[in-house]
Order: structure tokens, then sequence, then C-alpha cells
């Protein structure tokens, strides 16, 4: 979906376009890292199983072998008006051990199947534990979408906040007095 309005969309909207967004795109950029090599960042296909992004990349290919080296990474919907970030911890498998809905499940998506071709593929699975999603200036305020695996769906009116972005009070040297 691409859009070019401003309205800001309150938080169930934007998971509800979000994940709407999961379901039906073909590529994501996949950032990783690795400790000795560094950064890496590519674009791939994906498929959205409603829970979790699966990948599926060569076995000898960066991405891969940052993920058996660090299995953190990041992941970004290609539209920079439309932002979608997600983060998590990667699962590696190798084509023989992929789970098999799994596998399935992105052959008829794109109609090839990586376990019928030469040479070694892996497929990565990605649980986001952290979602960021905003279109435009009006929505970078709230912007986080899950925290810590959890969907945050609370109403933001301005008077009230969730408790985590509430700040704490200010302690001056009136509240650190004994009481004599």
């Amino acid at each position: 979906m691409r859009t070019t309005e401003t309205a800001r969309r309150d938080v169930p909207e934007r998971r509800r376009d979000t994940l709407e967004r999961l379901a039906g795109e073909r590529d994501i950029w996949v950032a990783t890292a690795h400790p000795d090599h560094g950064p890496h960042q590519v674009p791939l296909w994906f498929r959205w199983d409603g829970q979790a992004v699966w990948l599926c990349t060569g076995e000898d290919s960066a991405t891969a072998r940052n993920v058996r080296a660090e299995p953190r990474v990041r992941l970004a919907l290609p539209d920079t008006f439309d932002v979608v970030l997600l983060q998590g911890d990667a699962e590696h498998f190798s084509d023989r051990g992929v789970p098999e809905g799994a596998a399935d499940g992105f052959a008829a998506k794109f109609g090839w199947d990586p376990c019928a071709e030469e040479g070694p593929f892996a497929y990565i699975r990605v649980a986001p534990t952290t979602v960021l999603a905003w279109r435009g200036e009006p929505e970078l305020r709230g912007r986080l979408l899950m925290r810590g695996g959890a969907w945050l769906d609370w109403p933001q009116p301005r008077s009230t906040r969730p408790p985590f972005l509430t700040p704490a009070p200010r302690i001056t040297a009136e509240h650190t007095r004994t009481a004599t």
C-alpha cells in the first residue's frame, strides 16, 4: 500500500496496515552483522506466516554466515514514506532441516522451491521483538507498535501515556530531607 496522506493513524490502524504489508509484499531489506566481518545489508524475498518473517538465502551467503554468528537482525520494508522496521532474533535452518510448512509456504508464495535447487540453501526465521511503523512526520511520535514481542494496541489520547513512556518524578532536595 503506497500513500502520500499525512493524517495520523491510530495504533490499531497502523498495526493493521503493517500486517497487510507484511502479508502482501515480496521484498524486505535484511541487516545483519558479524563480529569479524562487520555489517551486511541485502534485499531478499520474504514470507510472513502471521508470527514471523521467513527468508531464504544461500547457505554460504554473508547473511546466513552472519545469522549463525550473531542472530540479532533488523528488517525493513522498502518504502521511505510508509516505514516498517522490525527487529528480532533469527533462527537458521538448513534446507534439509527447515520445518515443512515453512518451505512449502515459501514455494507457494514465490513459485520457487529452493529445496529443489542445486547447492545448499538456508531458511531464516525472524520472530519480531520490536516493530516500528510510521507514515511521515505526523506518526513519528508513537511509532512503536511492538515491544518485547507483544503488540501495543493501547489507545493513545494526549492525556494518557503507557507507564513506560511516563517520565519518572524528579527528585529534589526537598524529597530527600528526613523528618525530625
